[in-house]
């Protein structure tokens, strides 16, 4: 027998401002029209003064301890994703360990931008499969309206804030595709295109914190490859093919760049999972978001085969997959 990353819980949180893209388009160079065309966002949540990436990750992961059935001191481990923490240290996770009322275990962050809820997914389903741990939550959560100029148009139309969760625990499969739970993950990086997209700023150079720079074209560009790279290595990992693909849950960044990793894996419009409408890019946020919303909307179901994929800043790119 095998173990695997079972998921038995999952939760999201959106704060409560949300602005259009018609309010947007009062205060910079940009238009509803134009927004939609190039990304498909129509609008974006907004993080309140008072709300930090732990408090949204915090109501995230209790929604998803609630939907498990599970109490704070079940967990073994968190691992938080996240490009925005509250503070250079500690990790955020430990913010949301406290918040939680969790004694035990451990807590740390994991940082590779729009790929890093794959990124955790990996961390976490190691530590499964190597005994180290039983249940692990694992968060995407991300306030990236706090690094953004908001006179950049090439940017600011592009981000919003959320936080979303999902719980693992530790399950027995047969080590084959049909097994439920984590089947893989695939991690990958390179550092040459740093440039391409990036915030300045930090504690050992500048000692303050930046605002997103980004090359759009150039990240379009890669994007479309090293996804399409990383949903084939998670194909050729399990012997699968693209019509044994239920459900794509991508990073929701672009809808050109979902749509063209659906067209890829020759799945209807109504099997890939699309949030960026009304989430914009939110990171590492955005595929638990999109994943919740599809289990809890009852599209996902148990069985299900769930391609996920994103790319970020790095670059950083990744897969996972999952049998529901």
């Amino acid at each position: 027998m095998a173990i695997r990353s079972q998921v038995v819980g999952c939760g999201s949180y959106l704060p409560l401002r949300v602005m259009s893209n018609d309010e947007l388009a009062r205060t910079v160079d940009t238009s509803d029209e134009w927004i939609r065309k190039r990304t498909g966002i129509r609008e974006r949540h907004l993080a309140a003064d008072d709300e930090a990436t732990s408090d949204l990750g915090l109501k995230a992961a209790q929604a998803a301890l609630e939907q498990a059935g599970l109490a704070p001191d079940d967990l073994d481990l968190i691992v938080c994703a996240t490009a925005t923490p509250d503070e250079t240290f500690p990790a955020t996770a430990t913010r949301i360990q406290a918040g939680l009322g969790m004694t035990r275990g451990a807590a740390f962050d994991v940082q590779a931008v729009c790929s890093g809820f794959i990124y955790a997914l990996a961390v976490a389903d190691n530590f499964i499969r190597c005994g180290q741990a039983k249940s692990v939550l694992v968060i995407g959560a991300e306030t990236f309206s706090r690094i953004l100029d908001w006179e950049d148009r090439g940017t600011c139309v592009l981000f919003g804030d959320g936080a979303g969760a999902v719980l693992l625990c530790a399950g027995e499969g047969r080590g084959e595709a049909a097994d439920r739970g984590v089947l893989s993950t695939h991690v990958y990086s390179d550092g040459r295109h740093h440039d391409a997209l990036y915030v300045d700023g930090g504690p050992s150079t500048t000692r303050t914190t930046g605002v997103v720079h980004m090359e759009g074209r150039e990240v379009y560009r890669h994007a479309v490859v090293r996804m399409a790279e990383a949903i084939d290595a998670a194909l050729e990992a399990n012997d699968l093919t693209p019509g044994d693909i239920d459900w794509l849950v991508p990073h929701q960044a672009n809808l050109r760049i979902i749509e063209s990793m659906g067209h890829r894996l020759n799945l209807p419009r109504d099997r890939v999972v699309v949030t960026v409408d009304r989430h914009a890019n939110t990171s590492a946020a955005s595929i638990p978001l999109a994943l919740c919303e599809a289990v809890s909307d009852g599209r996902i179901r148990q069985g299900d085969l769930v391609l996920m994929e994103a790319m970020g800043g790095g670059f950083t790119w990744g897969s996972a997959l999952v049998r529901w």
